[in-house]
């Protein structure tokens, strides 16, 4: 039989084991996101855009590219680099065309940081901050 050693022994391994951090594989689809879906064309977001300032050009983006402030591109947080995406000013319903080169924007309630040639294309430049409703084309 036994022993009242053994006994404790296989019940706090039963514990521990218990208290694992290692967790079951599961056979069980993921979500799809904007950031781990194969096909993001069609995904659609909303919210507030602004542009870069002066002191950005010709900096490295996230992406490894130079900022050029006469190019349409953006910073979005998740988006892959690369990916395109029409941003339209959703109070004069002009759009323009860009490529996601950069990470940002790092401001609260802001969900897309565009070139000063992308922004001046969809709103003036003393608009500052402008609400935009943007669509992954590509």
């Amino acid at each position: 039989m036994f022993t009242i050693n053994t006994l404790v022994v296989i019940f706090i391994s039963t514990l521990m084991l218990g208290c694992s951090s290692v967790k079951p594989a599961s056979n069980s689809p993921q979500p799809t996101t904007a950031t781990n879906s194969v096909d993001r064309i069609g995904y659609v977001e909303t919210g507030k855009a602004s542009f870069y300032a002066d002191k950005h050009q010709s900096k490295k983006t996230a992406s490894g590219e130079l900022y050029d402030q006469k190019l349409n591109t953006a910073a979005h947080r998740t988006l892959p680099f690369g990916t395109t995406v029409r941003v339209t000013n959703m109070l004069n319903g002009k759009s323009v065309v860009v490529k996601i080169n950069d990470r940002g924007p790092f401001i609260k309630n802001r969900i897309l940081d565009l070139s000063q040639s992308a922004f001046s294309s969809i709103a003036g430049a003393s608009s500052g901050i402008i609400e935009v409703k943007i669509e992954v084309i590509e």
